[in-house]
């Protein structure tokens, strides 16, 4: 068989970081059971909570009406576009036409790729490619699927200098700089909550990069998959389409996954400016013949109830007590955390590495050798994650325990 059989895009693929984290784990746990230091996770970027009850009872009793079982469309059916525009009204107060601005997905993830693959043209020079401006650091996906359609991904420095809020002209001037065509820019990925920091925006800073995309005729793409993930209503997240215009040059991307613990479920929406979720649709419904019918009567139904909400409150409790004893262990060990600037969304925490480790990687290896505590290195999310690395507290507050008690026992103060 050819050496050359796959596309380069695909063979330069690394493997997924928690893909590979998992692998490592797993080659490690049987020395690490012996020594009482079973592994636990801090790295896994998803809930561990059942979905809500409510979603899961209405699915068992779809599953015997004849009319689930066949094909859906891509698009999504009619009821679970309502939804969605319904709960954009009800969550953020906008307008979302569930004929022409919503498209359902399998998944945020999938929409995102399928999106890139859309936007661009594939091209082998480097410097020729189509761009699409990410986050750095940024969900490693991202550098991912557009490497493998085949463009370029320029990173957006988010760092505690600029307070997580980069000059995007400067980003601009950079490009330039480096050699990039900047009429091959095709997008920006705009996501707060973001992660893997975990931190929040302003609209002010949102209609400035909005601004910056309508300057320079390019899509604005918002993933908000961590908006209803949330401790403070005084920072509760927005749509971008709360912003006057937004819809004209953008579109927004959401997920079951995170704020109902649906992860395994695979169900999400993209929705905004028609033009772009229409020809986005094209290059989707190449692929797939939409969703589970039964999966978007479920999901519609929990989308637009009280117990939807109930369950989204309830768990973001969860979330804000597991944070405040995470925040507590790792000040207890020395950490430097100011916790007025906790993140007051998402499941993550952000954290500086001991000064006496070279790299993340150096210091998340021995984390897991020495005590079986997964964390992820911060330059798995781009070259700006250096020095840092991600923790996840979604597991329960007596692993967190042991987790801190673990980091006590060996050593591994700041």
């Amino acid at each position: 068989m050819k050496n050359n059989l796959f596309n380069e895009c695909v063979t330069q693929l690394g493997d997924y970081i928690l893909f590979a984290l998992k692998e490592k784990t797993e080659k490690l746990k049987d020395g690490l059971i012996a020594k009482n230091r079973a592994p636990i996770s801090l790295a896994m970027g998803a809930p561990t909570a059942m979905p809500p009850q409510f979603a899961i009872d209405r699915l068992k009793e779809l599953l015997d009406r004849p009319d689930v079982h066949t094909y859906s469309t891509p698009k999504g059916e009619l009821y679970f576009r309502k939804a969605v525009s319904q709960r954009m009204k009800d969550r953020f107060g906008v307008d979302i036409d569930p004929e022409t601005e919503v498209f359902s997905l399998i998944g945020s993830k999938e929409g995102l790729a399928n999106l890139a693959r859309a936007l661009v043209t594939p091209c082998r020079c480097q410097l020729d490619k189509d761009v699409i401006l990410v986050p750095d650091p940024c969900y490693a996906s991202y550098y991912e699927f557009i490497k493998c359609s085949g463009g370029a991904a320029y990173p957006i420095p988010l760092t505690r200098e600029n307070d997580y809020k980069p000059d995007m002209e400067e980003v601009w001037a950079n490009l330039i700089k480096d050699g990039y065509n900047p009429e091959n820019v095709k997008a920006m990925i705009f996501n707060f909550p973001n992660n893997p920091l975990g931190a929040v925006t302003t609209k002010e800073y949102a209609k400035e990069c909005l601004d910056f995309c309508r300057k320079y005729d390019i899509l604005m793409i918002s993933d908000a998959a961590y908006s209803d993930l949330y401790f403070d209503e005084s920072a509760k997240p927005f749509s971008i389409f709360e912003i006057e215009g937004a819809k004209e040059i953008s579109v927004e991307f959401f997920s079951f996954s995170k704020p109902y613990a649906m992860t395994g479920w695979r169900v999400g929406w993209v929705c905004g400016n028609a033009e772009i979720v229409r020809l986005f649709g094209k290059a989707k419904s190449t692929v797939d013949n939409g969703m589970f019918k039964a999966l978007q009567i479920a999901c519609a139904d929990v989308l637009t109830s009280k117990e939807g909400d109930d369950y989204i409150a309830r768990e973001n409790q969860n979330y804000k007590r597991k944070q405040a004893f995470t925040v507590k262990g790792f000040k207890e060990l020395g950490w430097d955390i100011d916790e007025r600037k906790v993140p007051p969304a998402t499941f993550y925490l952000w954290l500086s590495i001991p000064p006496r480790y070279e790299t993340s990687v150096k210091f998340c290896d021995e984390l897991l050798e020495k005590s079986g505590i997964v964390t992820v290195p911060g330059n798995y999310f781009g070259k700006q994650g250096e020095g840092f690395f991600r923790v996840s507290y979604v597991c329960s507050e007596e692993e967190l325990q042991t987790v801190f008690d673990r980091l006590k026992e060996d050593g591994f103060y700041y």
